[in-house]
């Protein structure tokens, strides 16, 4: 994909992925945290994060081709650099997610008894910890890849002073 209405693809794919991504590791942490959400959004969880790991290669791919046609430079290089370790952390939002929505499944369905939850709590433990680490890890990346293609999309393109009257109207 490289134009949508004559606009560059990933101009416009690169806000599902700024949006997919801070969501996708909220609803993650807050599943982890709080097995009855996980109970009440269901597959959403999963769904979720399936969605947003295929729209981090899409855009990816868009912002490739659209590098081949803008002008080189080093903030454009380090906006592709940056974008191309977001997939790793797409992943692990979707594996997480994927196993604290069958791990929440599986708990409620067999009705564990409290002896036999006293593994499983470790496991939460352990799920809920890898979830803060990857949401954070996700969420700071997008944040850093969009603030260095900010930067390389606009560095030239405007004014600080007003073009017009000076009241920016």
């Amino acid at each position: 994909m490289s134009l949508v209405n004559g606009l560059p693809a990933h101009v416009l794919l690169v806000h599902f992925v700024v949006v997919l991504v801070p969501l996708t590791a909220l609803a993650l942490v807050v599943c982890a945290i709080w097995p009855k959400a996980a109970q009440r959004l269901g597959v959403v969880l999963p769904v979720l994060a399936l969605v947003t790991l295929v729209s981090v290669p899409l855009t990816t791919n868009a912002g490739e081709w659209l590098e081949g046609r803008v002008a080189d430079n080093a903030l454009v290089r380090r906006h592709a650099e940056l974008g191309d370790g977001l997939l790793p952390w797409a992943g692990g939002l979707f594996v997480l997610a994927f196993a604290v929505w069958w791990a929440v499944g599986r708990t409620s369905a067999s009705g564990a008894s409290d002896s036999a939850r006293r593994p499983g709590t470790l496991v939460r433990v352990a799920a809920t910890v890898l979830s803060l680490v990857v949401a954070a890890g996700a969420v700071v990346d997008v944040y850093r890849i969009g603030d260095s293609g900010a930067k390389a999309a606009w560095h030239d393109g405007y004014s600080k002073t007003a073009s017009r009257g000076g009241d920016g109207g």
